[in-house]
């Protein structure tokens, strides 16, 4: 039998996120953390609705699920985000020493990647690429919509 709720499952799930920022005029970064097999926090970025430069995704799904666990470490859960992590993000991933981060798209306007910095926690395994192009694209009809 096949689970049905593997990384592209999640992933697809982080994207219904980023479509909702999209439709909220929000840069569309979506993200879930799950915890065995359950998401326990989902999100989409919110600085425009919120005028905070801190709502991002991951930072708005790390503080649902610290609340949900009772506990601000987020050992034995795994984030699923549509764009890899900014350095602010990663800084935060860092402190929850979380277990796993998968990203889709990489941030192209980045020089450097936060894979080649010792940013994420030593125990923190990263993947990244899947649905890339899925991520990649809405962000690129996103951008284009906002330059009219």
């Amino acid at each position: 039998m096949i689970n049905p709720f593997n990384d592209e499952y999640f992933m697809k799930q982080a994207l219904n996120e980023a479509n909702i920022a999209f439709e909220a005029n929000e840069i569309p970064i979506g993200v879930v953390i799950v915890a065995k097999q359950q998401i326990i926090a989902r999100s989409h970025n919110r600085t425009e609705q919120l005028n905070d430069v801190t709502a991002h995704a991951e930072i708005q799904a790390i503080t649902a699920a610290s609340e949900y666990l009772g506990s601000k470490y987020l050992k034995e859960c795994t984030m699923y985000t549509t764009l890899e992590p900014c350095h602010m993000c990663a800084g935060a991933l860092y402190w929850t020493q979380i277990d796993k981060i998968v990203f889709a798209a990489r941030n192209e306007r980045r020089k450097e990647s936060n894979l080649s910095s010792k940013i994420y926690h030593p125990r923190t395994l990263v993947v990244n690429g899947l649905l890339a192009e899925e991520s990649s694209q809405l962000l690129k009809s996103f951008f284009a919509k906002q330059r009219g």
